[in-house]
């Protein structure tokens, strides 16, 4: 789940953007497969909300020591703290999610995001979609249905949620192009924390006073406030990572990649876990990845037509 939030754009370097692309879709699983290790003890929403005000102490950190508090309020600070909101949104949904499932199916069924943005752009934005991608867009979500059955008869709804989390990071997105980002890195990453931060801590205040009990707050250990110092850190330095490869690669080049956390997902899920995604999953995996794969190809061409 991370996209680039920034506009500016340096001179083209096309081999430096594949590598910082390709190293933040390595290391974004870790974010998740460290989540699922916690969320044994702590509830998904307390590790949701330390994944952000984490991160808001970090930019808040950087922001002392380079001088540049002043500019963490940023252009558009209302709409800088409702993307920050969609992404809290998401986040706890897919860190709910990974609690029962595998990281890897989580992060497969996600991967509708795609078509599921073309979907909510083409009703909410009157973009033209034509046969060729809502024939793409079908697959998808075929591979999805494939995915998600014995999910579904195996941990119920629950199996939903990247689902949900989809749609929530496609409502992000259509922000993003409904008001292009002007702000810098640091005070997107920054009102993202914050704003976060206050709607999950609240959420977890409310849980505790109407003693839900798997939203109960739980004191973590040392170490487990480490992971989720670490989640912090992690979810910065990819969003970082992903945004310095778009300021340095066109979307077309970088968006294929975003499929290495499939990879490194299953990787990281098998070592700790020995979770391992069954035959029928890499089938719809193939069928979301292709489908996805095929949406970039033609949004590309009909971009390229409409600028010729």
């Amino acid at each position: 789940m991370t996209r680039p939030a920034s506009s500016v754009h340096m001179d083209q370097n096309p081999l430096l953007a594949i590598a910082l692309m390709s190293s933040a879709m390595l290391i974004v699983p870790v974010m998740d497969i460290i989540a699922k290790y916690l969320s044994a003890d702590l509830p998904p929403l307390e590790v949701t909300f330390g994944r952000f005000f984490f991160q808001f102490l970090i930019c808040l950190v950087l922001a002392a020591v380079t001088g540049r508090v002043t500019g963490l309020r940023g252009h558009h600070p209302l709409i800088n703290y409702l993307r920050g909101i969609f992404l809290a949104a998401a986040s706890l949904c897919f860190f709910t999610a990974v609690k029962f499932m595998s990281v890897a199916t989580a992060i497969s069924i996600f991967f509708v995001e795609p078509m599921v943005l073309t979907i909510l752009a083409a009703l909410i934005l009157k973009e033209q979609v034509g046969i060729r991608r809502i024939a793409a867009i079908l697959v998808g979500l075929a591979g999805a249905i494939i995915i998600l059955r014995p999910n579904l008869a195996e941990i119920g709804l629950v199996s939903l949620l990247p689902v949900a989390t989809a749609f929530l990071f496609s409502f992000y997105l259509l922000l993003n192009r409904l008001y292009p980002v002007t702000d810098g890195l640091l005070t997107i990453q920054f009102s993202a924390g914050l704003s976060g931060s206050l709607l999950l801590g609240a959420a977890l205040l409310a849980a505790n006073v109407a003693g839900f009990e798997d939203m109960t707050f739980v004191m973590p250990s040392g170490g487990q406030t480490g992971f989720l110092a670490l989640i912090g850190l992690i979810s910065f330095a990819a969003h970082g990572l992903v945004v310095a490869a778009f300021q340095r690669g066109s979307a077309s080049l970088l968006a294929p990649l975003q499929y290495i956390e499939i990879v490194s997902a299953t990787l990281f899920g098998y070592l700790v876990f020995s979770d391992f995604p069954d035959g029928p999953t890499w089938l719809g995996i193939a069928l979301i990845v292709g489908s996805g794969l095929y949406i970039t190809y033609r949004e590309r061409k009909v971009k390229s037509a409409a600028a010729g």
